[in-house]
C-alpha cells in the first residue's frame, strides 16, 4: 500500500507541474505557481519522509506534515479556479485525487493515535 501511496502522491505534483505550464504568464500566476509547487510536491516528499520514520509519534508527525500539504494545495487549486486562471474542468481530477489521499491520511492518523492511545 505504501508504494501505491508514493506513486500517487508524487503524480499529484507531476501533475501540479504540467498545469502550473499551461497557464498564462502574469505576475499572479508566477506567486501562485510558486505556492501550489511547493505544496504540491511536498505532499509526496512528505509521504516518503513518513515511509521512513523511526518511530509512530514520528510517523504521526510526518503524515500531518502530508495532511497540510494536501490541504494547502487543494487551497491553492481553489484560488485558480475561482479567479478564473484556470478552467474548473482541468483541475477536477487532480483535486478528486488529493481528497482521495488527504482521506487516506486523515484515516491513517486517527487510527495510529488510536493506537497510541490505546497503549497510554
Amino acid at each position: 500500500m505504501q508504494e501505491k501511496i508514493k506513486k500517487r502522491t508524487k503524480q499529484i505534483g507531476l501533475e501540479i507541474i504540467k498545469l502550473i505550464d499551461e497557464l498564462p504568464s502574469k505576475p499572479s500566476v508566477w506567486e501562485i505557481s510558486k505556492q501550489i509547487i511547493r505544496s504540491s510536491t511536498s505532499v509526496g516528499a512528505n509521504y516518503r519522509a513518513a515511509c521512513r520514520a523511526k518511530s509512530t509519534p514520528d510517523f504521526i508527525n510526518k503524515l500531518k506534515i502530508v495532511e497540510e500539504e494536501a490541504d494547502e494545495t487543494i487551497y491553492w487549486l481553489e484560488i485558480l479556479e475561482e479567479s478564473e486562471l484556470v478552467n474548473s474542468d482541468r483541475v477536477t481530477i487532480i483535486k478528486k485525487e488529493i481528497d482521495e489521499i488527504l482521506s487516506i491520511v486523515v484515516a491513517s492518523l486517527k487510527t495510529l493515535r488510536e493506537k497510541v492511545n490505546r497503549k497510554s
